[in-house]
């Protein structure tokens, strides 16, 4: 019964409510539970950093659950965006390197489907104050291809909401799901811009996001994780990015061109099919309940800091034996396992 408030007390404040032609329940529960086993590794040091999801407005997260072998395990987050994330960390010598993560979320479809009319004009806001999310990062440009696109899809818009529609449009139309791209793709803008604009969930979002960026938009990635449909679904491989815009008077508004261009191909429409105005419409302003939030931010510096250089981004575990990052896209040398499971256990 909790839950349910909780939800409901959201929604109101939010503005959110359920997509009745989307398909979608308005609320979906379940549990991830993450096993991670590094024992096969050289006995060094071993550090395992995992993103760590917390409740906001549309997602609850309950019952965490940390066991494992480690020597210690804390909580923290990165000094730039505030991410949380779970290090655990195994002494030299440790042969048994294992680690099992879990938790329970309750998740609420979001649609914001009371955006302002696109000519109204902006509420006051001073770019300074959202300079985080206007900078580039290192794969995510905001000059040279990406300032030139930029200009050329908003000219003649002249407010916020004119800029980022205009640029939502334009990435769902102009770029492509790639099933052949390792992971969720690395998200380099300019690559895409300039050789090929196919890939996946990172890659489009990045799109979206270094294109509104160099419009004066201010925008971020949302970096998380699928839920599953059945209990017991295997869901390792699922990790998913999405992403949001800042409208001044209104707040953030969630966006997610990469499922436009996927739902595309499950409905059998190829890269120069037009895109369907149903899906334009539902993803803009708009998420299915089945994911949750982790993380945000580019070029991370882990909390404490990794070896290598900053990470592209946060969404999957990362781990370092002996001071060199470990494959987190190779299971043969990562092994871990996501599962998600449905009732209250």
């Amino acid at each position: 019964m909790k839950r349910i408030v909780y939800f409901v007390a959201a929604a109101v404040i939010l503005g959110l409510a359920g997509s009745a032609g989307a398909g979608y329940p308005s609320e979906v529960s379940g549990r991830l539970v993450m096993t991670f086993d590094l024992s096969d590794h050289p006995a060094e040091t071993t550090h395992l950093w995992v993103p760590y999801p917390v409740s906001d407005g549309r997602q609850y997260v309950t019952d965490v659950r940390v066991e494992g072998d480690y020597a210690n395990a804390e909580v923290v987050t990165d000094r730039v965006y505030s991410t949380p994330m779970l290090h655990a960390v195994w002494p030299a010598g440790a042969r048994s390197r294992r680690l099992t993560f879990s938790f329970r979320v309750d998740r609420i479809e979001v649609a914001q489907k009371d955006l302002p009319a696109l000519d109204a004009p902006d509420a006051p806001w001073n770019p300074r104050d959202f300079a985080l999310w206007l900078r580039p990062s290192a794969l995510v440009r905001t000059s040279g291809v990406v300032a030139e696109t930029a200009k050329r899809i908003v000219a003649g818009k002249t407010t916020v909401l004119q800029k980022a529609r205009a640029v939502y449009e334009w990435t769902c139309r102009n770029t492509y799901r790639n099933p052949k791209t390792r992971g969720c793709g690395a998200g380099d803008v300019c690559r895409l811009l300039e050789e090929d604009p196919g890939g996946k969930c990172a890659d489009i979002s990045s799109v979206f996001v270094a294109l509104a960026r160099a419009a004066g938009v201010p925008a971020r990635h949302v970096l998380g994780t699928r839920l599953g449909r059945e209990d017991g679904q295997d869901v390792t491989t699922w990790q998913h990015c999405w992403a949001e815009f800042y409208l001044p008077g209104y707040g953030w508004v969630v966006v997610d061109p990469a499922d436009v261009r996927k739902m595309m191909l499950k409905r059998g429409l190829g890269r120069e099919d037009p895109v369907p105005e149903d899906l334009m419409e539902y993803y803009w302003g708009g998420a299915d309940p089945y994911r949750v939030r982790l993380a945000v931010g580019r070029d991370v510096v882990l909390n404490p800091p990794q070896q290598g250089g900053p990470l592209n981004y946060l969404m999957y575990p990362y781990a370092e034996v002996g001071g060199k990052a470990v494959d987190w896209l190779d299971p043969k040398t990562f092994r871990y396992e996501i599962r998600y499971e449905q009732g209250e256990n």
